[in-house]
């Protein structure tokens, strides 16, 4: 009996996860809709199966792997042209935002999604999200002047435990040959 329980809870804890996807992507839709309405652009296929696809994926992404997320999971092929043209247009209704780590370029979905921060290790270049509640609570007191706060993004670089055993592995090789 208890297992069923917890398996009951399990699934409608997912029915959940997917319905509160489903209505965020409705609401990026929305706001696309009326944008596009608004400025007299068309409505393509293409916009909304980028914006889709995107609001599908957890975490960063970058160009390729939304490309190829487009190819592999939707069978839809579309030119990097559009492909720029969508995501900047994204970003203009913030949508999206972008980040820059250490080279490369990373998108985000960041409609409903809260401020946090980012891990970025300086060696592998591997980012992790945080969140923190003391620097939330400090942004949110922080006393601005003509300027309405919206969100933030913080970044902290640093190593990762990964890169930091496998260092720590490299100078006892050494300090034992020596």
């Amino acid at each position: 009996m208890c297992t069923f329980v917890r398996f009951s809870w399990i699934r409608q804890k997912r029915t959940m996860a997917v319905s509160n996807k489903e209505s965020v992507i409705n609401a990026v839709e929305r706001i696309l809709d009326n944008y596009l309405e608004m400025n007299n652009h068309r409505k393509t296929l293409e916009r909304y199966t980028i914006l889709r696809a995107i609001y599908s994926t957890s975490g960063h992404f970058t160009l390729e792997e939304l490309n190829e997320r487009l190819l592999r999971d939707m069978n839809f092929h579309v030119s990097r042209a559009t492909m720029y043209n969508t995501l900047n247009l994204f970003l203009e209704l913030r949508l999206v935002i972008r980040h820059r780590f250490q080279g490369s370029t990373k998108y985000e979905a960041c409609y409903d999604n809260t401020s946090h921060c980012h891990q970025i290790c300086t060696i592998c270049g591997k980012v992790m999200e945080i969140k923190s509640n003391e620097i939330s609570l400090a942004v949110e007191n922080m006393p601005t002047k003509r300027f309405r706060k919206d969100g933030f993004t913080l970044y902290v670089y640093g190593v990762c435990s990964t890169c930091q055993a496998k260092i720590t592995k490299k100078k006892k090789k050494v300090n034992v040959k020596s």
